[in-house]
């Protein structure tokens, strides 16, 4: 299961993430179908806050270590 997919499954479906995104369900089509799963650079983010999908998954070619974009933890 490609990243998008995972974040497809965890929305409940593409129309429902585009919803949270603000996007077109069309536009998660292209992406699956058209860029082979591949999500652009400015979507990695919201993708993340409303699925959880982290940006490493999304994007391995951008964000290539799997904390990368991740939010620090605060100390304790």
């Amino acid at each position: 299961m490609s990243a998008l997919e995972k974040a497809i499954c965890v929305a409940g479906s593409a129309t429902k993430l585009a919803n949270q995104l603000g996007i077109s369900s069309m536009t998660i089509s292209h992406w699956k179908n058209r860029y082979s799963g591949i999500v652009p650079a400015d979507r990695v983010f919201p993708i993340f806050h409303v699925t959880g999908v982290t940006p490493h998954e999304l994007r391995p070619d951008l964000y290539p270590n799997p904390t990368d974009g991740l939010p620090q933890k605060a100390e304790e």
